[in-house]
């Protein structure tokens, strides 16, 4: 096991919910008490009309951006804060999607709590479903076409994959006085819904109980007591030990719908640490790529982009800011805390930097198989220094120090 250990990962995410609420320091942001204005020295002037000092101080480069922004770009933040959250009997699901951020359109996410024994009922999707278990253990299951099963014990820092149409279920478990779990949620298309799932329920309450008969074997009457509706997310019993729900079938899945993403080494820099998990490390994980990455104070996420996708990000813990390259003078700059999304479309040049006194803890997630980014100090090390310095007019000497290898955290 690593440094960062399930324990830590534990206490980062309950922090970060403790900072949801909280506004941003005064200290680190300049933010005045009663919210921060929009004036830059000379620029800018006071707020005379109605005003939100809490949310302002949440968004202090939104409200006084850097006199680099410039140009007009796309929202690229939502909190599930913001998303409805629709409540059932001992747990409840919030979602972002293109319809709550709308250039989110390569992934959508969703955020799911469930008590300890409570159910996601048995299910499938159109779509990919990639999850980070963000606190607490759960129980899921599935079968593939082929009759072949799976089933595991997943808890915190634990990734899941499950591919499009491949039916499975997820179950909260009690551990360590925790009870049950939260979970994210990643789907390989923005469009998703969480209501367009196919559920076991909804599908036996819409076909005539003859039908139903016939196709299992059994009498009309076994089917008497069917729910009339979805269950989603209901009570069911606790389950038992796991090697007892390990079905046999024709065998178990040959590539493991979960992996273990904190027990992967990670790539460790003076500002911190980040783990990719690919389908070069997670086979089954074949349309979602993702990163964890982890930034102390005054450290950051390089400048960067990626060649193979938009990012969607989650923030788990902590206090930072973006901004955004988006090609012709385009520029903005936005301001991220635990348990917001950010997005950035696809090649679009930026950097993640920590701005609150604790580590700041987030995913990057794409569509695509693999891993991959371009570092913008790497391009200029690695290209003729002669040329580098006509760009830029940085002196040759300082050129020639630039470190050849990527480093994706500094600071």
């Amino acid at each position: 096991m690593t440094d960062l250990s399930r324990r830590s990962l534990i206490a980062a995410a309950t922090a970060g919910g403790a900072l949801m609420g909280s506004t941003a320091r005064a200290a680190n942001q300049g933010v005045p008490p009663g919210g921060v204005t929009p004036e830059r020295g000379t620029e800018g002037a006071p707020i005379l009309g109605p005003r939100n000092p809490a949310r302002e101080a949440q968004d202090p480069f939104t409200v006084r951006p850097p006199k680099t922004d410039h140009g007009t770009m796309p929202n690229l933040k939502w909190s599930f804060a913001d998303s409805h959250m629709r409540l059932e009997e001992g747990g409840w699901a919030r979602q972002t999607t293109v319809r709550e951020l709308p250039v989110s359109k390569a992934m959508a996410g969703v955020n799911m709590r469930l008590k300890a024994g409570i159910v996601r009922e048995m299910h499938w999707h159109k779509e990919a479903e990639w999850s980070y278990m963000l606190q607490g253990r759960a129980r899921i299951t599935a079968i593939d076409a082929r009759g072949r099963t799976f089933a595991d014990d997943v808890g915190p820092g634990d990734l899941w994959y499950f591919p499009s149409g491949i039916p499975h279920s997820i179950q909260a478990l009690e551990s360590d006085g925790t009870d049950g779990c939260e979970f994210l949620l990643v789907f390989d298309d923005g469009a998703f819904s969480e209501d367009s799932t196919f559920l076991l329920t909804d599908w036996l309450a819409h076909t005539p109980k003859d039908v139903l008969a016939k196709n299992f074997g059994l009498p009309e009457s076994a089917f008497a007591h069917l729910p009339e509706k979805e269950l989603y997310i209901f009570p069911a019993p606790m389950p038992g030990p796991l090697a007892g729900d390990k079905m046999g079938g024709a065998g178990p899945i040959p590539e493991t719908f979960s992996h273990r993403m904190l027990a992967q080494e990670p790539i460790r820099t003076r500002g911190g640490t980040v783990r990719i998990t690919d389908s070069t490390v997670f086979p089954a994980s074949k349309t979602i790529a993702a990163a964890l990455v982890e930034l102390e104070p005054g450290a950051m996420r390089e400048l960067h982009w990626h060649p193979n996708g938009d990012e969607w990000q989650f923030y788990i813990a902590g206090e930072g800011r973006m901004t955004v390259f988006g090609s012709e003078s385009k520029a903005r700059t936005f301001d991220y805390r635990a348990g917001d999304v950010g997005y950035v479309p696809f090649a679009m040049g930026h950097y993640i930097e920590n701005t609150g006194p604790g580590t700041l803890t987030f995913l990057e997630m794409f569509r695509t198989p693999t891993y991959a980014d371009i570092s913008l100090r790497q391009w200029l090390a690695l290209t003729p220094h002669a040329l580098v310095a006509a760009h830029t007019g940085i002196d040759r000497a300082l050129i020639d120090r630039l470190p050849q290898k990527k480093d994706p955290v500094v600071g």
